[in-house]
């Protein structure tokens, strides 16, 4: 069984030359950068996380999703034995990262180290199950688009909790309230120096700016997926028409709000009011309790935009054709569709990365 050429094309039964397909060459970038991601963690052959294990994995976290076609496809591919004493602690890590990430701590790490997993294992083994968390709901939201039948699950479309533990794991201030503040944020396992690269690699991360980066130089334990991830989201967040940059941010803010994490909820509501020149109904966002509407006192179409963001963030998905019916109502066209759940989907990826692999402190 071979990849598929463009899985989300496939798997969300788009047509060629549709008013969605259209939409998706707009955004080509993420488009492209979204499919290499996936090439790249599913062809990299080496010993330090397999390729029977990788689709074992993801097909796993595909089926957490409701996303029974892509668990299909992953499924299709030749999977290592779930009960191994390898691939237990990783499917439990997976779980972890499905469906409660902020409840991760250093412990859950040392669990697979003890397992056998190297550093690099771990980083690749976390962007795996971080990816189909976003590849499955970009299906999703693909399908919503394209009027096709969706899986929404009935889990409570609300804020998450969040850590309100004041120090670190080392002992520094953490954060325990959302904030607009810049904070800092330190790995529970080494990253990678930036002495051990190859002054190739070294031109990557300086080309992206992430040199200096602990969370940067940890993630490229697996270079080659930050590189394909770090593109895929420059490809949703930096690129010219459709969805205003300022809701774009939004929707980061809002997944990180369902989602618990502080640190990614922090740079964004600090574009998202940049950009919109509306502190306070950023601030109203970030001042959600645990298990309230994250729409609540918002204008029309920022309610709309929320309330979608936050069905497609939640897990499973539980978002529906009436979330999309309102995002029509504010007069969203295809691509700030499209935007949007792009938008969302990839802070289901960034969120589990920052909330498992390390914490935020106050700077």
């Amino acid at each position: 069984m071979a990849l598929s050429q463009d899985i989300l094309a496939e798997l969300a039964e788009i047509a060629p030359g549709s008013a969605l397909a259209q939409a998706r060459a707009t955004r080509d970038a993420a488009t492209r950068h979204a499919q290499g991601s996936y090439e790249t963690l599913f062809s990299q052959q080496d010993t330090v996380f397999p390729l029977d294990e990788r689709f074992a994995v993801a097909a796993k976290v595909a089926k957490w999703h409701n996303a029974d076609a892509l668990a299909a496809h992953y499924a299709g591919f030749g999977l290592a034995d779930p009960t191994s004493a390898r691939l237990t602690p990783a499917l439990n890590f997976a779980r972890l990262l499905t469906f409660s990430p902020v409840e991760a701590t250093p412990s859950a790490l040392k669990t697979l180290t003890q397992a056998g997993w190297s550093k690099e294992g771990i980083v690749t083994l976390a962007q795996l199950i971080a990816f189909v968390s976003f590849q499955s709901r970009l299906i999703t939201g693909l399908r919503l688009l394209n009027d096709k039948p969706v899986t929404a699950s009935d889990t409570p479309v609300v804020a998450g909790i969040w850590h309100t533990t004041n120090t670190t794991a080392t002992g520094k201030a953490a954060p325990v309230v959302f904030t607009h503040a810049e904070l800092g944020w330190e790995p529970w396992i080494a990253a990678k120096p930036l002495a051990d690269f190859t002054d190739d690699e070294v031109a990557i991360l300086a080309k992206f700016g992430h040199t200096d980066s602990d969370y940067f130089r940890l993630l490229g334990r697996n270079l080659p997926v930050l590189e394909q991830r770090t593109l895929t989201d420059k490809g949703i967040f930096y690129t010219p028409g459709g969805l205003p940059r300022a809701e774009r941010e939004l929707a980061a803010t809002v997944t990180s709000k369902v989602n618990g994490c502080i640190y990614c909820a922090s740079v964004h509501a600090r574009k998202a009011s940049q950009l919109s020149k509306d502190d306070n109904a950023v601030e109203a966002l970030l001042a959600i309790r645990p298990g309230r509407s994250l729409s609540e006192g918002q204008s029309a179409r920022w309610q709309a935009e929320i309330e979608f963001a936050a069905a497609l963030s939640v897990t499973p998905p539980a978002v529906t054709p009436h979330h999309l019916a309102a995002l029509e109502k504010q007069s969203l066209d295809t691509l700030e569709q499209l935007d949007l759940i792009q938008s969302a989907a990839f802070f289901a990826w960034a969120n589990r990365l920052m909330l498992t692999l390390g914490e935020p402190w106050l700077s």
